[in-house]
């Protein structure tokens, strides 16, 4: 934990999702203030118990905060949070905002400047790697993108919630990088999956696995983790939504298209992650993408 967050700093949460719900409970578990709104009220329920206050839209939120804070699901939800009706451009309030979404690139560069011209606020782009788990201890990691002078003001409110904080450069950077975390995790998501096809194909244990490659060159958190899942058929409650992985992996290939770079391996692994989440698996876990190789 940071000692140099100043407890009394006001902070605003958009979005009580799988992400923004654990992030408002460790804030308010450190001490912080928080005031929240959620499109569907009832997630009010998964942090009303900490003691966050409940808002009745964003512009509500955003006239409560110091740093108002964003954990929502693409670019149309932030561009609505910020510049829709009672959204946070038309009221006054907060003066930094923190946006934890995973958006795309573009959608940064459209909205941060907007959201400025109508609030004089500024913008860090503060995407996650890590799940729920990782929220809710403080050991998020971070790839920030902003104003150097911005970054610094909230570092001791990132510090809460994250182990790994890194400033990547400017407005966007963040979002950038987070692109390059997406691929590298959508890739091994169906390598993972393929893993255990071939595993069960060969007559070997695919459980034993994980343990007989640990600390091995092929080890990693996803093998130890993600193959796991799918090595005991886990995936019940979901720890994510394969619709969360797969809207990222269509950012991955439409940033890939702006630079206009062929990357075949990376395509056909967002196109097998398509195939099965959009055959009506939106809602199932992201690693039960497994099942996409079951005879």
């Amino acid at each position: 934990m940071s000692d140099r967050h100043d407890k009394s700093t006001r902070i605003g949460m958009v979005g009580l999702g799988i992400m923004g719900a654990p992030l408002v409970r460790r804030f308010r578990e450190m001490g912080a203030p928080v005031t929240v709104w959620n499109l569907e009220p009832e997630r009010f329920d998964e942090v009303k118990a900490s003691g966050a206050e409940w808002a009745d839209s964003p512009a509500e939120v955003w006239s409560s905060s110091d740093v108002a804070c964003v954990c929502v699901l693409g670019d149309d939800a932030i561009e609505s949070v910020c510049l829709g009706d009672r959204g946070f451009a038309t009221a006054l309030g907060a003066q930094v905002l923190v946006d934890f979404s995973t958006t795309s690139p573009e959608a940064t560069a459209r909205v941060a400047p907007a959201l400025k011209d109508a609030t004089g606020a500024e913008w860090v782009d503060a995407p996650m790697s890590g799940g729920p788990g990782a929220a809710e201890e403080g050991d998020v990691t971070l790839m920030i993108g902003g104003d150097e002078k911005t970054c610094d003001k909230v570092m001791p409110l990132l510090d809460l919630v994250a182990g790994n904080v890194t400033r990547m450069g400017d407005l966007g950077a963040g979002q950038k990088t987070k692109v390059l975390n997406q691929a590298i995790v959508g890739v091994n998501y169906v390598l993972m999956a393929e893993l255990l096809a071939i595993a069960k194909a060969a007559g070997i244990d695919p459980t034993l696995l994980p343990g007989s490659l640990k600390g091995g060159m092929a080890d990693s958190t996803i093998l130890q983790r993600i193959y796991t899942q799918m090595a005991h058929d886990d995936f019940d409650p979901p720890r994510s939504y394969a619709r969360q992985l797969n809207k990222d992996l269509k950012a991955v290939r439409s940033f890939v298209e702006t630079l206009r770079l062929e990357l075949p391996v990376l395509a056909r692994a967002i196109e097998q992650y398509r195939a099965y989440t959009e055959a009506g698996n939106e809602m199932q876990d992201g690693a039960s993408v497994s099942r996409l190789y079951e005879s």
